[in-house]
């Protein structure tokens, strides 16, 4: 089967070609290729990638169907053929990032050819986002954590900064916070006495995290050396004018912190609050709790740790038992 030629494009003046298209489908991409181009002002680069997810679709198409492919062929296009069109797009080595863009190009000119009255196939809609493999998280041991937590204070040049450093650690790896939580309490927030700590996580969803000793020491002797007015208003944690600390502030110093110990890149305030909830569970705590320490909103998200924890004990293993060597 020859591949026929669609006209140049009047609007640029770049020939368009579209191999595998009937004289019905060329002339609607070449109306879509017009909308794109004026309605929705998009770049060239857009336009280019939009094509490229375009033809390698319908190149695949026309070979899985054996026909060149209509407007009818599309309308018919099942489930199954995006699904197949993306395992041989994997097949190919394209990444999931790639296949993602390929398929949200596919599914614009799908919209759009339903808006127009054109074609109406909702399979394009139904088709499933490739998901990128779920990284798990990488905690620090426990020695490495609180040694992180430790040398904090001996770092900055300023005492009080150090002091800082160590207080807003040990709350991170104490009750297994989030940086931009740390970062938005106030003093009147932290508890002076045994009560929690009430965070704001996400969606505004509070929750109660009990705050051990010595993070309360930490953050009493920060406080103590902190140069600033110290108000219930005021931030808990502030940079070296005063202001709320941000979180550039605090993952640099992480960083320093980092190389003094010779930790990997993946040391940052976050691995923190992964340390945390792993330490929790190889100690014996249970996922529901975790959760509920966590912010979870599903136990999904805490059961990453699980993966964590065997990961962890087949290492131990593979490194401790004779017949494993």
């Amino acid at each position: 089967m020859a591949p026929a030629e669609a006209p140049d494009s009047a609007a640029s003046g770049e020939a368009v070609w579209w191999p595998q298209a009937a004289a019905d489908l060329r002339d609607a991409l070449a109306r879509w290729r017009q909308w794109l181009t004026i309605e929705r002002n998009a770049s060239t680069h857009t336009l280019r990638a939009y094509q490229g997810d375009i033809e390698q679709f319908l190149t695949f198409l026309a070979g899985h169907k054996g026909e060149a492919i209509s407007l009818n062929a599309l309308s018919d296009t099942a489930l199954s053929d995006f699904r197949a069109w993306l395992s041989r797009r994997a097949m190919e080595g394209a990444g999931v990032a790639s296949r993602a863009r390929n398929l949200s190009g596919v599914r614009n000119f799908f919209r759009w050819l339903d808006r127009q009255g054109l074609m109406h196939n909702p399979s394009a809609t139904l088709v499933r986002n490739p998901r990128r493999p779920q990284k798990l998280p990488r905690p620090l041991t426990q020695a490495d954590a609180l040694a992180t937590v430790d040398i904090a204070a001996d770092m900055p040049e300023e005492r009080w900064i150090g002091l800082r450093d160590r207080a807003l650690m040990a709350l991170l790896y104490g009750c297994g916070l989030r940086i931009s939580e740390a970062l938005s309490v106030t003093v009147g927030q932290f508890p002076r006495g045994e009560e929690g700590l009430r965070v704001d996580g996400k969606g505004r969803k509070q929750r109660l995290v009990p705050v051990i000793e010595p993070v309360r020491q930490a953050v009493a002797r920060y406080l103590e050396a902190r140069p600033f007015a110290v108000t219930p208003e005021s931030p808990l944690f502030v940079g070296a004018r005063g202001g709320r600390l941000s979180s550039g502030v605090a993952e640099r110093q992480m960083r320093v912190l980092r190389g003094a110990l010779g930790l990997p890149e993946t040391a940052t305030p976050h691995a923190l609050r992964h340390s945390f909830a792993t330490h929790l569970l190889s100690a014996g705590a249970d996922l529901r709790s975790i959760q509920d320490l966590l912010g979870h909103a599903s136990l999904n998200s805490t059961q990453r740790y699980t993966d964590v924890d065997a990961e962890q004990l087949l290492r131990i293993y593979q490194n401790a038992h004779p017949r494993a060597r």
